[in-house]
Order: C-alpha cells, then sequence, then structure tokens
C-alpha cells in the first residue's frame, strides 16, 4: 500500500510550532513546563516541542521519556526522580488513536502530585475509546479503521505523517 503524505516535514513543524504558541498563551505567567514524551515518536515530537518553546519563549523545560509498551500499556515506566509537584506536565504522543496509550502514560504521573496535565499530540484520530480530551492538536483527522497512521521519524527527527 502507498503512503499518503497528510503533513510534510515543514508542515510537522509548522504545527509544533503554532502549538508551542499555544502552549505559551494558555500557561501565561508560568516559569517552566514538564514534557514528557511517549517512546519512540512521541519522544521526538517532544523534543521537537522542547526545542521551539526554548527558542520562543524563557521557560525552563524539563525532559521526560515515557516507556511504554503499547500492546500493554499497564507497565509504563517513568524516571522516579522527578519533580512535578505543583508544576505543569505536557504529556505527548505522535498518533492518538482510541486514547488507550495517552490515558496509561498519564496514570503513572499522578502521584507526583502536578498542578496540571495536558496532552499533545502531531495526530488525533476520531476514534477515542477511552474518555481522553487532547489539549493541543496539530491535525485532526476523521479516516476509516482500516487506515493506519503513522508519523516518520528520519535520523531523530520529524519526516511528516501519512496514511496508509
Amino acid at each position: 500500500m502507498r503512503k499518503k503524505y497528510i503533513l510534510t516535514p515543514e508542515k510537522a513543524m509548522m504545527s509544533l510550532r503554532r502549538m508551542a504558541f499555544e502552549i505559551l498563551e494558555r500557561n501565561n505567567g508560568a516559569t517552566s513546563v514538564s514534557i514528557a514524551g511517549i517512546r519512540q515518536n512521541g519522544y521526538v515530537v517532544a523534543q521537537e516541542l522542547k526545542a521551539i518553546l526554548a527558542e520562543i519563549s524563557t521557560l525552563q523545560i524539563d525532559l521526560i521519556e515515557i516507556q511504554i509498551d503499547k500492546s500493554n500499556p499497564i507497565h509504563c515506566a517513568i524516571p522516579t526522580e522527578i519533580d512535578l509537584k505543583d508544576k505543569i506536565l505536557i504529556v505527548v504522543d505522535d498518533v492518538v488513536n482510541s486514547g488507550k496509550t495517552l490515558l496509561y502514560a498519564i496514570l503513572p504521573f499522578l502521584q507526583f502530585s502536578p498542578k496540571q496535565i495536558q496532552t499533545l499530540t502531531l495526530v488525533e484520530r476520531s476514534y477515542k475509546i477511552f474518555p481522553v480530551h487532547v489539549d493541543y492538536v496539530g491535525i485532526s483527522l476523521a479516516t476509516t479503521l482500516q487506515e493506519n497512521i503513522s508519523v516518520e521519524v528520519v535520523e531523530g527527527k520529524l519526516a511528516g505523517a501519512y496514511v496508509e
């Protein structure tokens, strides 16, 4: 099956830049945020977001990698030495389909009592079966259940998103 690109690398970065400005606007007055990316592509999106926020703001930004097995998401690992008490946490994934992965990725952070948990995704599909709201969305799509959406990463950089 042929890849049908829905986001070029340039459009993906434009979407991330827009979402970075939305984060600044929504969290006006904040001095720091923690960004937690879900392993692999979600973490790459989180790294790109951190770089953009560092460029356009004076926020102190902590980056956290979430280790999760998407086939068995109840086993989710995060660093235990993090300090999130009364801080803003942004949980990042590349594509949100059912909402299951995002929901399980948020759970381990609750023990650290963050001030607020926000969510961000580059691509959101309209098939959520779990009660997850995504605060910042790059692009939202209504596709068939048979279509698969992938975010492509090449050499640690976003290379776009496609439907197959």
